[in-house]
């Protein structure tokens, strides 16, 4: 049923991008058979999540074919000087194996092990989907929000102290180093998940089933529920909105696409030694190529996400969830792509989600309906806020920006304190009393 309605969803999105003119994620995901993708490390990633359900000496075998496979497709580019246009030089092979497991499953495989091995390949299907579908609401969010709310969120921001306008200056001031190094970490958030993932699936070949809950659920759920408010609530973020767009970072970035510059778009030059001044915020018109994706913020929700889902792994794996979650969260303010405002609605996002898929795996009672309901009260709260009391929270931050963290604190508590009593308690076994000898 799930396969059925994320199928239909896809259809759909793909028809909605075909009416504007683009293709749509179906599209580019066949694309990427035969032309160079656009995230290789994306593609070996899923696969990798598929290989879960693999013996270790299938592991082996399909690795090596989609390495192979990537240098017979490295070969022939090279011999007809055909170029990658912007895409990785490797991925194709991870997608062939995927493919061929598919066909395996289909033609060689019976009972529970076909049932195990689709279900690999489809997880692994899901998480490349994912990552297109998101492109294709981007690319609709520009052509069909030609105004931005941007000014709005600005004026609230100011409640919270403008932070990207601070990390910016911080990151700005760390040069190509600090910068490509948070590039780096935010553009591998995937990649990031799937290590979690794998963890916590690697038992799926020796049990022969998926546990009920996982990172890659709240992955998809947040990557498909997420944009939907950026068509409610279109925010480009304040590099744009507030300065040159990504040419303020072109001189230190390795491997930033080139994008002209949007500064005569913008309502001033300001990002991010200047924070903008507080009067009546106004909708603005924006081009019909910056993705309105900023509120909330979904770079933080999977950050987020990858750090709770990470607090049962080994010591190395809390560890690196951490800092992910630091890092994600410095560039993300210090790129000037989102406002302090979108975070703390990412972090609410990501909590009400995660609530809401726990309690369907275990069942709804009380105390997980009055979570998710809450959560998304908060949100709706938050949302409502910027939109409709920014110049009165700009006016008063001293108010309005404590009550914005403790909203946001009153939620992540909430969240720590209800899946804290829903742990399976052990008791400790009783130990028999030694009894004397009887002489």
């Amino acid at each position: 049923m799930a396969g059925v309605v994320a199928l239909g969803f896809l259809m759909a999105l793909e028809f909605a991008a075909r009416r504007h003119g683009l293709p749509g994620p179906i599209t580019n995901q066949v694309r990427e058979v035969i032309f160079a993708p656009k995230s290789g490390g994306l593609l070996y990633a899923a696969m990798a999540l598929m290989m879960v359900v693999l013996t270790w000496r299938q592991r082996l075998i399909a690795t090596g074919a989609a390495i192979g496979i990537d240098i017979a497709f490295l070969v022939v580019r090279w011999a007809v000087g055909a170029g990658t246009a912007g895409g990785h030089p490797f991925g194709n092979g991870a997608l062939w194996v995927t493919l061929g497991c598919a066909v395996v499953a289909v033609t060689r495989r019976t009972g529970r092990e076909r049932v195990l091995l689709l279900k690999g390949v489809g997880l692994a299907l899901l998480l490349m989907a994912g990552r297109k579908t998101g492109d294709t609401w981007l690319l609709i969010t520009s052509k069909t929000r030609p105004e931005v709310l941007d000014q709005y969120v600005a004026t609230a921001d100011h409640a919270l102290g403008n932070p990207s306008w601070l990390v910016g200056r911080l990151v700005t001031a760390t040069g190509p180093i600090g910068f490509n190094v948070l590039d780096f970490v935010y553009g591998q958030l995937a990649v990031a998940a799937v290590v979690v993932a794998l963890y916590q699936l690697r038992g799926v070949a020796v049990e022969g089933r998926f546990p009920g809950h996982h990172l890659v659920r709240t992955f998809l759920v947040i990557g498909l529920l997420g944009p939907a408010f950026y068509m409610i609530y279109p925010v480009v973020g304040p590099l744009f909105a507030y300065g040159t767009g990504t040419e303020h970072w072109a001189a230190v970035s390795l491997w930033a696409e080139d994008m002209p510059s949007s500064e005569h778009w913008a309502a001033a030059n300001l990002w991010p030694h200047t924070p903008p001044p507080v009067g009546p915020p106004h909708h603005m018109p924006f081009d019909e190529i910056t993705p309105r994706n900023c509120m909330p913020s979904l770079h933080t929700a999977w950050a987020t996400a990858i750090f709770i889902h990470s607090r049962k792994g080994p010591r190395v794996l809390r560890v690196a969830g951490t800092l992910w979650l630091i890092a994600t969260l410095a560039a993300t303010l210090g790129f000037g792509y989102h406002y302090g405002a979108d975070l703390i609605a990412g972090v609410v996002f990501v909590l009400t989600i995660e609530a809401a898929l726990r309690s369907l795996d275990r069942g709804w009672d009380r105390s997980g309906i009055q979570l998710v309901a809450y959560g998304a009260t908060v949100f709706a709260a938050l949302l409502l806020s910027y939109r409709f009391l920014p110049l009165a929270m700009a006016e008063h931050p001293w108010v309005a920006g404590p009550l914005l963290i403790l909203a946001t604190a009153s939620v992540v508590h909430g969240y720590v304190r209800t899946t804290a009593l829903w742990e399976p308690r052990t008791t400790p076994t009783r130990q028999p009393t030694p009894q004397p000898e009887l002489i």
